[in-house]
């Protein structure tokens, strides 16, 4: 069974994409087949990020012109990129031939792989909320801003009080230290415990360094760049979180998947 995690978040600029990247990275060099989702449809950031210049994408799949497997981009460290056009329909709005399409593609590729990483946008668009309401997993990544946390808070909200969600798991990025990065998950676990009924499971934290801005300016993977250091390791220690972590939600599976996306955006007006 693929294990779906959507990677989200409030606010643009928290290095969700970043995460994503280097996440999946470390478990594709731990011996696990990764598959990533570029959801953010208009924007094309995956790629850009690891340098990679794909010459097809999503919308050729969709209009039949190519196959998943023919639009699939080997990344770094031998993972697989499913990447998005500029201005491509979204998958909300797909016809009942293209959902059908894409839910055949993806079972086609069901027995491998183990993990598929969906990197949504930001903010609570039903673009963002439809893939967090379809995956297992949905890790909201917060950072040190002010407006960090209350995005993250405001996105938690629509999730919780709109569509019934009530488990997230929450990785705070750029913190200086362990004990700033609690602080910051204390603060919205007040918050979403005072006002929400959710759950919220801290699953660690990616410190500030250095070495990863140098990595974004490269192209390239701070984990493959920089292996040894501090931001690396880090990835690493949420690459061994993320293999054990158990969920009790009932989802699962490439086809619940891209059923409850269609389902939910099939109910819910845009």
């Amino acid at each position: 069974m693929i294990k779906t995690i959507a990677i989200t978040s409030g606010k643009g600029g928290v290095g969700k994409t970043n995460i994503v990247a280097n996440l999946a990275i470390s478990l594709s060099k731990k011996g696990k087949r990764v598959m990533v989702l570029d959801a953010d449809l208009g924007l094309c950031n995956i790629d850009v990020l690891l340098g990679m210049a794909p010459r097809f994408n999503i919308q050729h799949m969709l209009n039949g012109e190519k196959s998943l497997s023919e639009i699939v981009v080997k990344g770094p460290a031998g993972i697989m990129v499913v990447p998005a056009s500029s201005g491509v329909e979204e998958l909300t709005h797909l016809d009942e031939f293209k959902k059908l399409r894409l839910i055949d593609e993806f079972q086609a590729l069901q027995e491998n792989i183990d993990y598929l990483f969906i990197d949504t946008g930001a903010g609570i668009s039903p673009n963002v909320t439809f893939f967090c309401i379809a995956s297992q997993e949905t890790v909201v990544v917060v950072t040190p801003e002010p407006t960090s946390l209350t995005d993250a808070y405001a996105l938690i909200k629509v999730l919780n009080t709109r569509y019934q969600e009530k488990e997230f798991r929450i990785l705070i990025n750029q913190a200086r230290s362990s004990s700033e990065a609690l602080e910051i998950f204390k603060r919205l676990h007040m918050v979403t415990d005072r006002y929400l009924n959710v759950s919220l499971d801290y699953i660690g934290f990616i410190p500030y360094d250095r070495a990863l801005q140098k990595a974004v300016k490269s192209q390239k993977a701070v984990v493959l760049q920089s292996p040894h250091s501090q931001v690396s390791e880090a990835f690493s220690s949420l690459a061994d979180r993320i293999r054990n972590m158990n969920s009790s939600s009932p989802k699962g599976g490439i086809q619940f998947f891209f059923d409850n996306l269609f389902e939910v955006s099939g109910n819910v007006g845009v």
